[in-house]
């Protein structure tokens, strides 16, 4: 029987610190390549998480939370002077900001052993771990397949202009790309749809460019064929929208991985000649993922078997 494939997820963990109108502050575990990691493991995928946390309270909860999923941590990831938090304010609809207090770094040595690497929001465009990011990026590509989410965080990172040049050559390594609209939107302004830039993305490097858009669901760039399609969202009772994108992404990388597109050369060859009918359903995972996340407070991905659960949309 082949082994599964192993993915190796780069980026930022935290504490997220939430506050809702009128309630006490809430902390939860967060950071979005860390949910993207929880997720692929709830959904059944052995992962590695390459991270950067502290050896205080912070970090300790960290450390428990993934032991519960039993996720694995790169050697060197507990080696900052202090873990990242991540204060979200919540307004009414239940939509989040962010003010962040944190250092990213990979000052360790890449994993050797993996089939799929994942990478984006805050630790592809802030320095100095952000230039590790890329080279680690790169050298992946030699034997993985990649993935990448900008998931950008304006207040963190800086102005959009000295940012798209940085995150345009992360999309050129990537394999498939998801972004949200509202990424999209804040990386080339209103003047410019989404879906004018999912093929423009496309001629970088990536077979596969997702836009997700909220409760409207997904669009998906196929770079072969040349097609842009649509699939709805979910209908379900809004709690909150912390770690939707995470859970989706996680929900991608799963349905690809299992559809033999991602995870190895191999698959990358295969990737580059597949068509609608092989890449829908991985998106469609990704819907469902998404949908269950929002349904129930926190970034908390469905396992596998939570997936069917879901109501489908009319």
């Amino acid at each position: 029987m082949k082994e599964a494939a192993r993915t190796l997820v780069v980026g930022e963990s935290l504490i997220d610190i939430v506050h809702r109108a009128g309630q006490p502050a809430v902390e939860h575990v967060g950071g979005s390549p860390l949910n993207v990691a929880v997720g692929l493991t709830r959904l059944g995928h052995p992962v590695e998480l390459s991270t950067y946390l502290g050896d205080d309270e912070h970090g300790t909860a960290i450390l428990d939370h993934l032991r519960i999923d039993g996720l694995t941590l790169t050697a060197g990831s507990t080696g900052a002077d202090r873990t990242p938090t991540a204060t979200a304010i919540l307004d009414e609809s239940g939509s989040a900001t962010y003010e962040f207090d944190l250092v990213w770094d990979l000052p360790y040595p890449m994993p050797a052993e993996f089939d799929h690497f994942h990478t984006g929001s805050i630790a592809s465009a802030l320095q100095p771990g952000a230039e590790r990011v890329r080279d680690w990026m790169l050298a992946a590509r030699e034997h993985a397949t990649t993935s990448f989410d900008p998931n950008v965080r304006p207040t963190l990172i800086g102005a959009a202009a000295d940012n798209r040049a940085i995150l345009e050559q992360l999309i050129g390594l990537a394999d498939v790309v998801k972004a949200s609209d509202e990424d999209i939107s804040w990386l080339y302004g209103d003047a410019a749809p989404v879906e004018q830039i999912l093929p423009l993305w496309a001629r970088l490097g990536p077979s596969v460019v997702v836009a997700t858009r909220g409760g409207d669901g997904a669009l998906v760039h196929l770079t072969r064929t040349g097609e842009t399609l649509e699939l709805p969202g979910r209908t379900v009772e809004l709690v909150d929208t912390v770690g939707a994108g995470d859970s989706f992404q996680s929900g991608l990388i799963s349905g690809m991985l299992d559809a033999g597109l991602l995870g190895g050369t191999e698959a990358r060859r295969r990737l580059l000649s597949a068509d609608a009918d092989a890449v829908l359903p991985a998106v469609q995972r990704a819907i469902d993922a998404s949908a269950i996340t929002v349904s129930r407070a926190g970034a908390q991905p469905p396992t596998r078997a939570e997936l069917p659960q879901v109501t489908r949309h009319e």
